[in-house]
């Protein structure tokens, strides 16, 4: 019995903290908070003394990576607000409604194409996208959150530019073919469950989507320069990271998604001059803005929280042989996706670990399905956390309540998981 607590006691540790942050959201004390608790308490059950704790997150706060992922988000909010604010969002929508004449397809389009975006936060940009397109419709604000949600991320699996995908391919020295013909499955299965779980008939009725839109010609000119900016923010942000990453790799790539994002809210102003700057000022105090970067703050310090106080390392060391295989394979994926939100953390946490038992079982050329599967894992594990970035901030932007929108992710999620394990038996 003694040696069975001492095996769970590091996986019962975290369990704790992680449901420690889920009471603190549910007593509402501030999504940012509840993060920031869980991860002091992580620390301290793991070893770390409080002047480590503090440490590690002041550390955290002058990273390059949280410095641009804040700035990020800020621009997104400044030009989401911008568009929101001078009707060029409406005025888009109104634009595109010839070309998708389909509800459904309006609901899903926005969110998958800013999905081709590789920003932390991006589902914030396609909200006010999802909230214009559906005002008329009978659609509650949690079927919102979790439409945007959902579409926005149908492409991390397979679009090279993901930040996920690229330390993947670095660590386990893959060429990127060799790994999305493998992983390209993932996002039909995330259409296709996305559309029987939100969107299909018996879901979402046609008296909920039948809306009188306005009859609209198919104007390609309004559509492009309605939707200069967001074509602005996308394409600049592809090109740049790409141009970066080929000619000048010693600059981070965010700074190309902060370059766009800058190009694409002096695009938007210049269209709609009646911002001005008195906009920009107005914008900059709001408190939505400080309180969604105080939750990236809470989120950044907890990360490197779990990797200071050696949280991966410690479940590692109680596990052997299959069991190591397993947990590191399929287990510590979903559970550190699911902890810290984003995928690079379960990618770069468990990955290096995995890499080391295949080897140390000689099972070098089984690298592939067990990648499959720790990257379904994984992922699952992102997608099902209530403290994904994209989650937290689409339920702040609805102003929806976190439980009951995050209950109706849990299915799709559990299908997605069950789709990797078949794939991992089927490349195996």
């Amino acid at each position: 019995m003694d040696s069975l607590f001492v095996t769970l006691a590091p996986f019962i540790k975290v369990l704790f903290s992680f449901l420690l942050m889920l009471v603190g959201m549910r007593l509402r004390i501030g999504l940012g908070l509840s993060i920031l608790i869980g991860g002091v308490v992580m620390g301290l059950l793991f070893g770390m003394g409080v002047v480590p704790v503090v440490k590690t997150g002041a550390l955290a706060l002058i990273q390059e990576k949280f410095l641009f992922l804040a700035a990020i988000v800020g621009l997104i909010l400044i030009l989401s607000d911008a568009m929101e604010r001078s009707g060029q969002s409406k005025r888009l929508m109104e634009a595109l409604s010839g070309f998708l004449t389909s509800p459904r397809l309006r609901l899903i389009f926005f969110p998958a194409l800013i999905g081709l975006l590789p920003m932390p936060g991006g589902a914030v940009f396609s909200a006010p996208m999802i909230k214009t397109v559906s005002e008329d419709m009978r659609i509650t604000n949690s079927d919102r959150a979790v439409l945007n949600y959902w579409f926005r991320h149908i492409w991390e699996l397979v679009w090279p530019l993901y930040p996920g995908i690229i330390l993947t391919l670095a660590l386990a020295n893959l060429q990127i073919i060799d790994l999305i013909s493998y992983t390209w499955p993932g996002t039909p299965i995330m259409l296709l469950s996305g559309w029987f779980f939100f969107l299909r008939p018996g879901v979402l009725g046609a008296k909920d989507l039948a809306v009188p839109m306005p009859l609209s010609t198919r104007s390609k000119s309004a559509a492009l320069r309605e939707g200069m900016p967001l074509l602005i923010a996308i394409v600049g942000a592809i090109g740049l990271e790409t141009s970066i990453a080929a000619f000048a790799s010693s600059i981070p790539f965010e700074f190309g998604v902060v370059a766009a994002l800058a190009a694409a809210v002096v695009c938007v102003m210049v269209q709609n001059t009646q911002l001005g700057l008195n906009f920009l000022r107005q914008v900059l105090t709001k408190r939505s803005l400080w309180s969604m970067i105080f939750v990236i703050m809470s989120i950044f310090i907890f990360k490197d929280i779990l990797q200071g106080a050696g949280v991966v390392t410690e479940m590692a060391k109680v596990a052997g042989g299959d069991a190591a295989l397993f947990a590191s394979a399929a287990f510590l994926p979903f559970l550190v996706g699911m902890v810290a939100g984003i995928n690079v953390a379960f990618v770069g946490a468990t990955f290096p670990l995995l890499l080391g038992v295949l080897s140390s079982l000689g099972m070098q050329d089984q690298t592939i399905p067990y990648i499959v599967l720790a990257t379904f894992c994984g992922f699952t594990g992102v997608m099902i956390s209530p403290i994904h970035i994209c989650f937290i901030l689409t339920c702040e932007y609805f102003q929806c309540d976190l439980g009951r929108t995050w209950r109706k992710v849990v299915a799709p999620c559990l299908v997605f998981l069950a789709s990797g394990v078949g794939l991992f038996f089927l490349y195996v």
